[in-house]
C-alpha cells in the first residue's frame, strides 16, 4: 500500500489499516487473521461435470454400471497451482510416465520449506492436467515448488536449501533428475517480489462502539444474521461467505473471543466490534468495499453504535470516498503486476 493512501487515512481519521506493515513483519496484526492458514488461501472447487469427456466412453453411457473397467479420477479443480510469478519452480526429469501412486509414496514428509509451502504437481497423460499426484493416475511430467514469499517474508537461502534437499530425494527415490533454479536469481527474485506484496498489501478495518448498554454474544449474532454474516471458523468471529465456493470471506466481523467461551455467553458483555476486509484475497468483483460499507452502516445503525478508528475519531462519508479512490489505484497496481486481488496466485502471496 502506497504511503499517500496510508497518509490520507491519518488526517481523515478513516479506516485502520492494520495489514500495512514493515518488511519481515506481515504477520504483526491488531487482531486475529482473517484466514485460518490454509489456510487454505488455496480454495478447492468442485469437480468439473464439463470434463466427463476424460473418461471413457464406455463409462458414459446407460451401461456404465455393468462395466468392470473403473473410471479414472478427474482432475483436481480450484487447488493451488505452481505459477512462475510467485514460485520458484524445479523440473524433476523422468524416463518414463509414473503412476500417481508411486509419486505419492515419495513425496516429502512434510511439503515446506521453512515459512514456505512446497507444492508437487504431476501433467496427465490422459488429458495434459497439472495436478497435485492421485492415485490411479499416469503422470508423464513432474515439478515442484515453493513459494517466493508471503506474509512471513521473503523465500532465503535456507529455506530455498531445504526444498532443494527435500526435491532432490525425492527425485532420487523416483529414478529421476531435477533442474533447479539458482539460488541467488531466485532470493533476488523472492527479495523483489516481498517487496512489492509490503507496498501493496491493506487491510481495511473499522471499528463499531456501542453507544450506550452494551450487546450480549446472542445479539451480536441475531443483529450479524440479518445482514447475511455466519459463525466463522474461530470464536469471536462471524463471516461474510464469499459467492466464489471455497474462496475467504469477503467480510469478517470480530469480538473480544473470551466472550464467545463465556459459560452463558449470552450474559456476556460486549462493547466492541470490529469489521474488516483483506484487499489483496478479496476479488474486486466480490464489490468488498461496497459491503464493508453496508455492513458497517446497517450494523451501526441496528447495534445503536458508533463507527470510528483506532483512535476512537468517527467515521464519516468523506473518509469512505477518499478509501475508496486510493483502492482502485492498489486494484490497477495489483493487477498490472498479473496479481489481481483475489486471484489464485494473489491469495497464495498474501497468506
Amino acid at each position: 500500500m502506497s504511503n499517500s493512501l496510508t497518509m490520507s487515512l491519518a488526517i481523515l481519521g478513516g479506516a485502520v489499516l492494520a495489514g500495512v506493515v514493515a518488511h519481515g513483519a506481515w504477520t504483526s496484526r491488531k487482531f486475529a487473521k482473517l484466514q485460518p492458514k490454509r489456510a487454505s488461501l488455496e480454495p478447492r472447487g468442485a469437480e468439473d461435470p464439463s470434463l466427463a469427456d476424460t473418461i471413457p466412453a464406455e463409462m458414459n453411457d446407460g451401461d456404465a454400471g455393468e462395466s468392470s473397467v473403473p473410471p479414472l479420477p478427474l482432475p483436481k479443480r480450484g487447488g493451488a497451482k505452481l505459477d512462475a510469478l510467485i514460485d520458484a519452480i524445479a523440473t524433476i526429469n523422468i524416463e518414463s510416465p509414473l503412476s500417481g501412486d508411486m509419486l505419492l509414496a515419495h513425496l516429502p514428509p512434510t511439503r515446506r520449506a521453512g515459512s514456505k509451502p512446497v507444492l508437487v504437481e504431476g501433467l496427465r497423460t490422459d488429458c495434459g492436467e497439472w495436478e497435485f499426484p492421485q492415485a490411479g493416475v499416469t503422470y508423464g511430467e513432474i515439478q515442484a515448488g515453493v513459494l517466493l514469499a508471503n506474509r512471513t517474508g521473503a523465500l532465503n537461502e535456507i529455506e530455498y536449501s531445504e526444498f532443494v534437499q527435500k526435491i532432490q530425494a525425492m527425485a532420487d527415490g523416483l529414478g529421476g533428475s531435477v533442474v533447479f533454479p539458482d539460488m541467488l536469481d531466485v532470493v533476488a527474485h523472492a527479495k523483489e517480489l516481498d517487496g512489492f506484496a509490503c507496498d501493496h498489501d491493506a487491510q481495511l478495518a473499522l471499528r463499531l462502539h456501542a453507544r450506550t448498554s452494551t450487546w450480549s454474544v446472542g445479539y451480536i449474532q441475531q443483529q450479524a444474521v440479518r445482514h447475511g454474516f455466519v459463525p466463522g471458523a474461530l470464536p469471536g468471529r462471524l463471516v461474510l461467505p464469499s459467492s466464489e465456493e471455497g474462496a475467504p470471506p469477503v467480510l469478517t466481523l470480530q469480538f473480544d473471543a473470551q466472550a464467545a467461551f463465556a459459560d452463558d455467553p449470552d450474559q456476556s458483555s460486549v462493547r466492541e466490534l470490529i469489521l474488516s476486509f483483506d484487499v489483496p484475497q478479496t476479488a474486486e468483483s466480490q464489490e468488498p468495499f461496497k459491503a464493508w460499507c453496508a455492513a458497517g452502516e446497517a450494523l451501526a445503525l441496528g447495534l445503536d453504535a458508533t463507527m470510528a478508528d483506532e483512535q476512537g475519531n468517527p467515521f464519516t462519508a468523506a473518509a469512505f470516498a477518499s478509501i475508496e479512490g486510493e483502492l482502485a489505484r492498489l486494484y490497477q497496481a495489483l493487477a498490472a503486476r498479473d496479481l489481481a486481488a483475489g486471484s489464485a496466485a494473489t491469495r497464495r502471496l498474501f497468506s
